[in-house]
This record gives C-alpha cells, sequence and structure tokens, in this order.
C-alpha cells in the first residue's frame, strides 16, 4: 500500500524514528525525513540510500510554526501529499517532581511531543483529506495511561494530551478516507531510553523499568513498522481514534478508552 507512496516522518533522525523511516523504506515508501539535526537525517537518507529506497530530508523544528508551514509548502510542492504523517518526534524531558522541575524542560517536552504533532498534521491534514486517503500516526507513551509515577509529570501528561489530540482530529477526519490513531511502540532500547537509564541512575528513579528492559531486551523497533504497515491495509480502514499497541509487546496492553460508535 505504501509503494511509492510519500511518508513523513518527523524525529527521524535517530531513535525509533530512523527505524521506522528505513523501515517504510524497504516497503516501497517516499520518504520524507523530518528533523533538528542535519547530520543524524543524512545518516538516515544515506542508510535508505544504500538500500535503493527514496527519501529527502528538511531540517525543521516541528515546534515552530514557521518553520513547518515552509516544510509543507516545500513537501507539497516538490513531492506532493503525503499519504501517512508519522509524528515520532520527541523528548522524556526531566525526571523530577513538579515543584522541583524546570519550567523551560517542562514546556518544551509539552511544545515537542503534543504541539509538535499538532502542527504538522494541521499543515498537512487538509490536502490528506481532498486526497480522500492518508494514515496518521501519533507515538505515544503507555505512561498516558498508567498508575502517575511522581517525578514524570511532563511526559506523561504530553503523552495524555497527544491521545486527548489524536481523538480529536480522528472525529474530524471520519469518513474522509483519512485515519488518525496513537501508538505505544513498546519498550524500544533508543536514545530516549539511554537519557532515561543516566537519569535514573543518579536520581535512583525508574530503575526497575530500565533494569527490565535491558534484561529482556527490548522490543524490536519492527514490531512498530509493522504495526504501522498492518494500518495500510484495506481491512485496517475503520481504525481511527484508537490507541494501538505493537504484536506481542513486552508490556501488556492496558485499557485506554471505549471507541465512540461513530468512530467505527
Amino acid at each position: 500500500m505504501l509503494k511509492g507512496k510519500i511518508t513523513l516522518i518527523t524525529g527521524a533522525g535517530s531513535g525509533l524514528g530512523k527505524d521506522i523511516a528505513i523501515g517504510l523504506a524497504s516497503e516501497g515508501a517516499e520518504v520524507i525525513l523530518v528533523g533538528r539535526r542535519e547530520p543524524m537525517l543524512k545518516q538516515t537518507l544515506e542508510a535508505i540510500e544504500r538500500e535503493g529506497g527514496k527519501a529527502a530530508l528538511y531540517v525543521t523544528n516541528v515546534t515552530d510554526k514557521d518553520e513547518v508551514n515552509i516544510l509543507a509548502q516545500h513537501v507539497l510542492e516538490k513531492h506532493g501529499v503525503p499519504a501517512m504523517l508519522v509524528n515520532s518526534a520527541g523528548t522524556y524531558g526531566e525526571i523530577s517532581t513538579i515543584a522541583d522541575s524546570n519550567p523551560d524542560i517542562w514546556i518544551h517536552t509539552l511544545m515537542t511531543n503534543t504541539a509538535g504533532s499538532y502542527l504538522i498534521c494541521r499543515a498537512f491534514v487538509g490536502a490528506m483529506v481532498k486526497e480522500g486517503w492518508g494514515r496518521i500516526v501519533n507515538i505515544t507513551s503507555a505512561a498516558s495511561l498508567s498508575k502517575p509515577n511522581p517525578k514524570n509529570s511532563a511526559y506523561a501528561v504530553s503523552k495524555a494530551a497527544l491521545n486527548l489530540f489524536t481523538r480529536q482530529l480522528a472525529a474530524e477526519v471520519q469518513g474522509t478516507g483519512v485515519t488518525a490513531n496513537v501508538l505505544h511502540p513498546g519498550e524500544v532500547m533508543t536514545e530516549m531510553f539511554d537519557t532515561i537509564r543516566a537519569t535514573s541512575a543518579s536520581s535512583g528513579d525508574m530503575t526497575g523499568w530500565v533494569q527490565w528492559v535491558q534484561q529482556t531486551g527490548g522490543d524490536s523497533p519492527d514490531k512498530t513498522v509493522r504495526r504501522i504497515l498492518d494500518l495500510t491495509k484495506p481491512e485496517s480502514s475503520e481504525i481511527n481514534g484508537q490507541f494501538l499497541w505493537i504484536k506481542d509487546g513486552l508490556k501488556q496492553p492496558l485499557p485506554s478508552w471505549e471507541v465512540d460508535d461513530s468512530l467505527q
């Protein structure tokens, strides 16, 4: 379903975003790589091209509305309307209580994890609806459904907000051929995991989770790629406004929300 189709991925220079970009390119997608760090994006681009894939990169801060608007203009003019958006750009922020938190880091976490996805979706969803087909996947976290961790407010709040934003978007695009869902990628050992591990080593928080992921080896990013590809199948056309899980992930699915009959 993605062969020759334009797929835009944020956070594509590293971690899960890079793995998703390479995986979808291997399935024939023309991948638009978006991120802040040009050297990292170039590495992803080169990895895709070595395997015969097609990609282009755009250095963009997804929290800056002007940069996102420029990105959209260039992509639509040079490549066309994306068939898929994967918002993978994210940051963990800090492990801290609210009283001791750094306001700049806290707000930046929400801007990246929530507002960045909003700006990207806002810039492209209208054109996708006009095309009559599209898939929007916002990368979320089980932290948004779990019992609150005393020192995890910014990240958990940002992902909970992303969930609700995606449900709102799903309601707006219902019946257009475009769908919007959130996806928990599992316990993936990416750069973000390394950040959490380093921070937990000094703070003593989340060490149990870190040790568990290390002992199990984490979930493979391929599981995320497979789940995203599943959404492109005709039988997945009614999956909209849902919290999705990878197949056979280390974490057992948690209750999320009942999907409205209107979104079925």
